[in-house]
């Protein structure tokens, strides 16, 4: 029997905020991350995909769980999701207790996505998040009405 090509069984990755790490050579820097949800498309495996990023076996598992990685959870399972099963579900997230320098982060930090190309990443999409810079906007605008400012 014939193996299946990766899109008939798994996702595309999606736009995601990436994890916020300090920088370091041998970390997660956000074409590391990209890579590792390209590669995880492709082969469908945590192991090869941490593997081909130069990772131990755990090391994903260990990102996935941080603070801050809720969006980089949410495309790993997204990635992982049959095409045709609908939507992955979004956990509901109380943006009320994200302080705004958290807020000022996520602007500045954007959304990515790796492009892929027969089965390689070739490139990183990036896009403003422009729901963290509305959301940043009113909260700065109430604060302002207040005469907090």
């Amino acid at each position: 029997m014939a193996k299946l090509p990766a899109h008939r069984v798994r996702r595309r990755p999606p736009l995601f905020a990436p994890v916020p790490l300090r920088s370091r050579r041998d970390g997660w820097t956000v074409a590391r991350q990209c890579q590792f949800l390209a590669l995880l498309y492709a082969t469908g495996s945590v192991a090869a995909a941490a593997r081909g990023v130069g990772m131990a076996r755990e090391a994903p598992h260990r990102l996935r769980v941080r603070a801050g990685a809720e969006d980089f959870a949410r495309a790993w399972d997204h990635v992982l999701s049959p095409p045709g099963s609908g939507h992955t579900p979004r956990a509901k997230f109380d943006y009320r207790k994200v302080t705004v320098a958290a807020l000022i982060a996520q602007v500045e930090a954007g959304l990515v996505q790796p492009v892929i190309y027969r089965g390689a990443m070739t490139a990183i999409r990036r896009k403003p998040h422009n729901s963290a810079l509305f959301r940043l906007l009113r909260r700065l605008d109430a604060r302002e009405a207040r005469g907090n400012g």
